[in-house]
């Protein structure tokens, strides 16, 4: 099976569906910044720091193209993975791709619950939080639309939920 790369905003569900779909079916589960910093022993965050935006993205890039050599993976990417060189016409180039169509009121909860592990959002109130979803989807949105597959990414709260969605996605991509 050729990899399967899942795209979409931060808080869509990429990992967590990456890894109950790779527990069902046995195929390697990859989250792309995971990868980087077990390869570069510094965190995404200490990356940029060090590198700039456009080294991490560098980086980035290479890694992607690495870990799209592997075969039977699905590879949940960083929300701006797909926005940087031509990283999306690679990816459907190289296997298929996701996008992980996730509401806004379901994005804003999520990110709401997580925002201190996230630096970019961590100082954001509840209002600004749901502007800034709304703004970066818009301009991530004609990354996002490139992807081979559209797959509604709103059920990931509850294990049962976990379960059922996965179920879906891997009946959807013929996976069984």
């Amino acid at each position: 099976m050729q990899p399967i790369f899942l795209v979409g905003y931060m808080g869509c569900g990429k990992s967590t569906l990456g890894r109950t779909v790779s527990a069902i079916t046995g195929c390697r589960f990859i989250d792309l910044d995971t990868y980087i910093e077990g390869r570069y022993h510094r965190t995404v965050k200490e990356l940029f720091a060090l590198h700039g935006e456009s080294g991490f993205r560098d980086l980035e890039r290479n890694m992607l193209h690495e870990v799209g050599q592997f075969e039977d993976v699905v590879v949940a990417c960083g929300g701006g993975t797909p926005c940087f060189f031509d990283n999306m016409d690679w990816m459907n180039e190289a296997g298929t791709t996701v996008f992980l169509d996730t509401s806004v009121d379901k994005l804003h909860t999520r990110l709401m619950r997580g925002r201190h592990k996230r630096p970019l959002i961590a100082d954001k109130n509840d209002e600004e939080l749901r502007r800034f979803i709304v703004d970066a989807l818009e301009s991530r949105m004609p990354y996002y639309s490139k992807a081979e597959v559209v797959f509604k990414a709103d059920l990931l709260d509850s294990e049962c939920e976990k379960s059922d969605t996965a179920r879906r996605f891997i009946k959807q991509l013929n996976l069984e």
